[in-house]
C-alpha cells in the first residue's frame, strides 16, 4: 500500500511540476509581448475623440463644427468606409491627415500626447506629419491631402 501512495505522490509531483513549468513559460510570453517593456508607451497618451466621416467621390468629408477638429490643435480619428485617417488642424484653414493605423503591427491608433499621436499597442509614436519619432514602428504613416470649406474638411483619397 506504501507503494501505491509513492505513486500516487510521484504522480502530483509530476503534475504540479509540468504545470509550473506552463504557467512559467506562459508568464515569459506574456510579458515580451507588452505590458511595462520597453516597447509599451513612456507617456501616457489622452484618447482621441471619434468621427465620422462620409466616403464620397474618393474622398472622405467630416464636418469640423462642434468637434476637436474646430479649433487650432485639435485632434481626432476619423472612421469611414473607406479607412481610418488622423485628422490635426494645423491653422484656421490648415489640416493634416494621416493614416489612422499603426505601421508596425496594424493597430488602431487611438491616442496622442500634446502633438504626438501614440499606438496603444507597442507605444510607437508619430508626429502629426506622420513621421516616426518613437519605434517600434520603423515606417512613416501615409499622409493624405485635404482641403477645408465651409467647416468642412475632405481627404482626398
Amino acid at each position: 500500500m506504501s507503494e501505491a501512495n509513492e505513486f500516487i505522490s510521484r504522480r502530483q509531483f509530476c503534475a504540479g511540476a509540468c504545470q509550473a513549468a506552463s504557467c512559467a513559460a506562459l508568464a515569459t510570453f506574456v510579458s515580451a509581448c507588452g505590458g511595462d517593456g520597453p516597447t509599451s508607451p513612456s507617456t501616457p497618451a489622452s484618447t482621441l475623440p471619434t468621427l465620422i466621416g462620409r466616403f464620397a467621390a474618393s474622398s472622405v468629408q467630416v464636418n469640423a463644427t462642434g468637434t476637436a477638429l474646430a479649433n487650432v490643435g485639435g485632434a481626432a480619428l476619423v472612421e469611414s468606409v473607406a479607412g481610418l485617417f488622423l485628422v490635426a488642424r494645423t491653422s484656421a484653414s490648415g489640416f493634416t491627415t494621416v493614416d489612422g493605423v499603426c505601421t508596425h503591427e496594424g493597430c488602431t491608433i487611438t491616442g496622442a500626447a500634446g502633438d504626438i499621436y501614440v499606438c496603444p499597442c507597442h507605444g510607437s509614436r508619430y508626429d502629426r506629419n506622420g513621421q516616426v519619432v518613437n519605434g517600434p514602428a520603423r515606417a512613416s504613416l501615409r499622409q493624405y491631402t485635404t482641403t477645408f470649406a465651409d467647416d468642412v474638411v475632405t481627404i482626398r483619397l
